[in-house]
């Protein structure tokens, strides 16, 4: 059972940054890996998801050009780089993984097919 811990979230003003980091307690080389959110009374969203190797990944279009996903398989660690953060962005932020495949789950932006997730961490964007 891998365990995933995020980190990094906070409060920060309209247009600011924020570096969302994931800790995961084992090998994370074979799998996909993602970023989701959920705001009070929304279903949780994807954000974007990249594939095991790094090599490809996917953004809905509410964050394209402005988040960045990446991840470091030898430390275990997967990232989401905000940047131009909207009100509309304030959420809870959630890591997973999907250890039945190296790409990403076919339903992305859905949630089918990750099995592995964090507890989150709130991002919250507020002037």
């Amino acid at each position: 059972q891998l365990q995933l811990v995020e980190s990094g979230g906070g409060v920060v003003q309209p247009g600011g940054s924020l570096k969302l980091s994931c800790a995961v307690s084992g090998d994370i080389s074979v799998y996909a890996a993602g970023w989701f959110r959920q705001a009070p009374g929304k279903e949780r969203e994807g954000v974007s998801c990249i594939r095991s190797s790094g090599s490809s990944t996917k953004y809905v279009d509410s964050v394209k050009g402005r988040f960045t996903i990446s991840r470091d398989n030898a430390r275990r660690m997967l990232y989401l780089d905000m940047n131009s953060l909207e009100p509309e962005d304030t959420a809870v932020y959630f890591c997973a993984l999907t250890r039945r495949s190296t790409a990403c789950p076919p339903l992305f932006p859905g949630t089918i097919g990750f099995d592995s997730w964090g507890q989150g961490t709130q991002v919250t964007v507020s002037s």
